[in-house]
């Protein structure tokens, strides 16, 4: 019998990343001896359920990605400035995770009982395995595929790379054994099914395709194969019928609902949830969306249509509006994603003012709108979404369009179906090409590129903040995008500033405290009550942000005064830590990481 610690380590221990000297010396959290587990589907369920927490991730912000204007500590930030290196860098320290989801399938062959429920909780393990090296293969590319926890602690862990199209294939296995065997009404939505696995099979598929087609120094085989597996997979989710766009005619507030209410039981363009019921005191950090480390970028509220369709570089001087003028007339989901003049966290009189020193767009998508629901940190009670229906049709959409077989009711059951959710005018086939778009993704060569780049667009209007935008410029091998500038919102001049939309000055942004010359002429009761921010302090101290020409233009922020560099390929990728490549000298760096 082996030694039950042992089984342990392997169950909850880390791969590679772990190997510390003292990992082998720590005591298991809890006993499980396969001998006298994994005998019943009961057992499996109850393994099954502890691995939901780190491994279902509902995401509600757009970390170092160019939707973000400033987020001081970022990776983007970080690698931007050339302060990554394999000597700096974290991460590559979650093989723990696929080592307890191994340690299951390792065992499941003596499990008794119903081979359909048995089958069901294998398809689960499989699909957490393919989501586990999702990542792993959008961050480092090569990675080492595991398909067992080892039995032995010894040079068998330390693997090298393999290639990624194997590992690729290797998760697509997973993925189709999840998709036909786990049951398709699991739960209340927030456990995985049958349409979960789709969801995630079609979001990869599309992901490898076009990373495949983009990158010159990605695998070329299988580019169509791949677009046209998400097709399946999203056809399957939307020829079910279970799921549809949530809209009750509200156009914005019917948006909202999907980030900001208690529940989504019920809702039906939800695949899957997360659930932070306040009864059970189990709650998310959400109201740290606004305002609290980074706002939202004046590229991606560029990106929102006006309300009667056309690109926001068609308004008169749209590159030249004030914070208040920007808001008007636009797709309604700028408003629930970006806090909008007006905005009152609290709904009564007391207005909230973003803060221009983090670029004046701050956050509002995910955030808690009754206060009830935000109770502090870890005290915030909203459902959150893990994948729903309208990535599945941009998902379609932007498939069909790359392989060339687009219609013009592919639009309408895709796109267009998000867009009459807000009331705003069909997307149409032969659309000219939007010069601002065509300006960030120039590598394309599609006879439909006014329509891709439409897609594209509306893909990050409506995921906005949930955390794909940075694998979406990855794949498109779009890192111009990341090393362009990042701009918060367009200030006229020094002085006041009406962001609430009430015609009065409620910030003021100065030279200095010395230089109040742009405010003395406003009532001294608007000047008591403004907020103040300055270009530098007393003593000449930059603040981190100053204006893009010096006494006006969009916000800027120092810490690229100097300017971002972007390598391709290499930064699409990160290296793996220097301490794991010296624990494994089989791991070698790639894409230029090297030393």
């Amino acid at each position: 019998m082996k030694n039950t610690k042992l089984f342990i380590l392997l169950a909850l221990g880390s791969v590679v990343s772990s190997c510390n000297k003292d990992f082998l010396q720590r005591n298991p959290q809890t006993e499980i001896s396969p001998e006298a587990y994994f005998n019943t589907p009961k057992d499996l369920d109850t393994y099954i359920n502890s691995l939901y927490d780190k491994q279902v991730t509902a995401p509600t912000n757009d970390e170092s990605s160019d939707n973000i204007s400033n987020y001081p500590g970022s990776t983007m930030e970080l690698l931007v400035q050339k302060n990554i290196t394999p000597a700096t860098v974290g991460g590559w320290d979650n093989w723990s995770q696929l080592r307890s989801v191994n340690f299951m399938l390792d065992n499941v062959r003596k499990t008794q009982g119903d081979e359909a429920l048995i089958k069901h909780y294998i398809g689960i393990a499989r699909y957490f395995r393919a989501r586990f090296y999702f990542s792993k293969i959008a961050t480092y590319g090569d990675v080492p595929w595991y398909s067992t926890a080892l039995s032995d602690v010894d040079q068998s862990m330390y693997k090298a790379r393999d290639p990624r199209a194997n590992v690729a294939d290797s998760m697509l296995a997973d993925l189709s054994y999840a998709a036909e065997n786990i049951k398709a009404d699991a739960g209340n939505g927030t456990r995985v099914n049958k349409y979960t696995a789709l969801a995630l099979m079609a979001r990869f598929c599309l992901f490898e395709g076009t990373f495949r087609k983009y990158h010159p120094e990605a695998p070329q085989q299988n580019v169509d194969a791949l677009l046209n597996k998400a097709v399946w997979a999203c056809e399957q989710i939307m020829n079910s019928g279970k799921y549809r766009i949530y809209s009750t005619g509200k156009g914005g507030e019917d948006y909202r609902a999907l980030f900001c209410g208690p529940t989504l039981a019920g809702n039906p363009e939800i695949i899957q949830w997360r659930d932070y019921p306040q009864s059970l005191g189990v709650g998310n950090d959400t109201h740290s969306v606004l305002g609290w480390t980074w706002s939202l970028s004046q590229s991606l509220v560029y990106s929102y249509l006006t309300k009667d369709g056309k690109p926001f570089s068609s308004v008169p001087n749209w590159d030249k509006l004030d914070f208040v003028a920007t808001f008007k007339d636009r797709d309604p989901r700028l408003a629930e994603t970006v806090s909008y003049p007006g905005f009152s966290t609290n709904q009564d009189a007391n207005l909230y003012i973003p803060k221009p020193n983090l670029g004046g767009y701050d956050q509002l998508k995910f955030y808690p709108r009754d206060p009830k629901q935000r109770q502090g940190w870890g005290a915030n009670y909203t459902g959150l979404p893990v994948y729903r229906y309208a990535e599945v049709l941009l998902t379609l959409a932007e498939a069909k369009a790359e392989l060339g077989t687009i219609t013009q009711t592919d639009l309408d059951n895709t796109v267009n179906q998000l867009r009459s959710r807000v009331q705003l005018p069909a997307l149409a086939m032969g659309i000219a090409v939007d010069p601002f778009l065509d300006a960030q993704y120039k590598n394309i060569n599609n006879p439909n590129k006014g329509v891709l780049l439409e897609i594209r667009r509306e893909r990050r209007v409506e995921l906005a903040c949930e955390g794909l935008r940075l694998n979406d410029l990855n794949r498109w091998y779009a890192g111009s995008n990341l090393k362009a500038m990042p701009q918060g919102m367009y200030v006229p001049a020094f002085g006041g500033i009406d962001m609430s939309g009430d015609g009065n000055a409620d910030i003021a942004i100065l030279p200095n405290p010395s230089d109040t010359s742009s405010i003395a002429g406003l009532p001294a009761d608007v000047r008591a009550k403004m907020s103040r921010f300055y270009l530098a302090d007393k003593d000449g101290k930059e603040n981190n942000f100053y204006l893009e020409n010096g006494t006006s233009g969009h916000i800027m922020f120092t810490v690229n005064r100097n300017g971002r560099e972007f390598i391709e390929p290499k930064y699409y990728y990160r290296p793996i830590p220097l301490q794991q490549t010296v624990l494994n000298p089989k791991l070698e760096q790639l894409y230029g990481w090297k030393q």
